[in-house]
Formats: structure tokens, C-alpha cells, sequence
């Protein structure tokens, strides 16, 4: 989760939002990435997503059975929707997400039919998680 922190740190100082995500395999991290949103101007990069293509580019497959997604905040339903698709074994997240989130806060990914489930954790580190994203927000109230 170290180096998903220090990913969401550096999306934080390029102005995405900080949220960072690595795959693991083995105890080494195979793919990585941050926020990049505003930096390429699409809605689709989030640091799941970019994380799970260098993993599959890393595996050269699309399956990732037997890693380890490590994210700051919990996964929005894109993200879940990708986190299936690859066929994730494991998924630990930080900071839960109550607006967004879709493992557990908004739906239940587990309660999905006929999928291969992941095994989730959720909070893991959830202050040091948080942090990041708090900074972030109060920094835009103070500019309102």
C-alpha cells in the first residue's frame, strides 16, 4: 500500500485527484498507476485501470488470478467492472468511498452473480489513505 500512497501523493501534485493503485504477483508489484484524468482528458484514467494494463502488459494476459490490487480508495463501478473483467484474485483498498465506491459503500461488488469474485479488504490503512484526498479537498474549499 506504500507505493500505491506514493503514487496517489504524485497524482495529487500533477492536480488529479490522489488515488494511486499497484498489482501484485509473488510480492513484486507488476503494474502500477495513479489518477490521470485531467492530465490525458479522458474518464477513464483512473489508477485501477492504468495499473491493470501494465499488469497484463507485464503478464502478457488478461488474467490476473493469482495478484493483488492495492488502491488508496475504494474502486467506483468502472473500476469493479475492470477488477472482474481480469479476473483480480484480491483486492485491499484504503479510504472507503461513500459517494462512489462500489465494493462496498454504494453496492456490493460480492453480490455480483455468476463472477468471478475477488476476495476484498477494505480500510486497510484507511487513515493514511484518506489523508491525500482530505488535503485535496480542503485546499479547493479554502478556494471557493
Amino acid at each position: 500500500m506504500e507505493a500505491a500512497l506514493a503514487l496517489a501523493r504524485q497524482a495529487g501534485d500533477e492536480g488529479e485527484v490522489p488515488v494511486g493503485a499497484v498489482i501484485v504477483k509473488n510480492g513484486s508489484i507488476i503494474g502500477s498507476g495513479c489518477n490521470s484524468r485531467e492530465r490525458k482528458k479522458t474518464p477513464l484514467g483512473h489508477a485501477e485501470i492504468a495499473a491493470i494494463e501494465a499488469a497484463c502488459a507485464v503478464l502478457g494476459d488478461w488474467r490476473l488470478t493469482d495478484c493483488t490490487l492495492y488502491v488508496t480508495l475504494e474502486p467506483c463501478v468502472m473500476c469493479c467492472g475492470a477488477i472482474l473483467a481480469a479476473r483480480i484474485g484480491q483486492v485491499v483498498f484504503g479510504a472507503y468511498d461513500p459517494d462512489a465506491g462500489a465494493c462496498v459503500s454504494t453496492v456490493s461488488l460480492q453480490s455480483l452473480p455468476h463472477a468471478v469474485l475477488p476476495k476484498l479488504l477494505g480500510g486497510y490503512m484507511a487513515k493514511e489513505c484518506a489523508a491525500p484526498l482530505q488535503e485535496m479537498f480542503r485546499g479547493r474549499r479554502a478556494v471557493s
